[in-house]
């Protein structure tokens, strides 16, 4: 069994200035993603590598997933395409800081 909720890490400077590397991120496993939610995914060409991105719409073959900072040199749809609703992990439910 699968938890419904899990923690991820922000590693990249994709996602600035919503989410900044360091920021740990709680999601829940859902299939109910809406336009503009941030979700966690795999990368449909290395499906080990989780990425975090902004959901912006759904279309054919599942979600074009977005970078809010694409200048930091971020991978989404804009480079791999649509990617499958079975390769999204979950939706970011908060952001918090990593103490310590």
């Amino acid at each position: 069994m699968r938890w419904p909720l899990f923690r991820a890490t922000v590693a990249e400077r994709s996602m600035e200035p919503a989410l900044r590397p360091g920021d740990w991120l709680l999601a829940r496993r859902t299939t109910r993603i809406r336009a503009g939610q941030l979700v966690v995914a795999r990368h449909p060409g290395r499906p080990g590598l989780l990425l975090v991105k902004r959901a912006a719409r759904a279309v054919p073959g599942g979600w074009w997933l977005t970078s809010d900072n694409p200048a930091a040199g971020a991978t989404d749809s804009r480079r791999f395409g649509p990617v499958p609703a079975a390769l999204i992990e979950g939706r970011v439910l908060l952001r918090y800081r990593r103490t310590g």
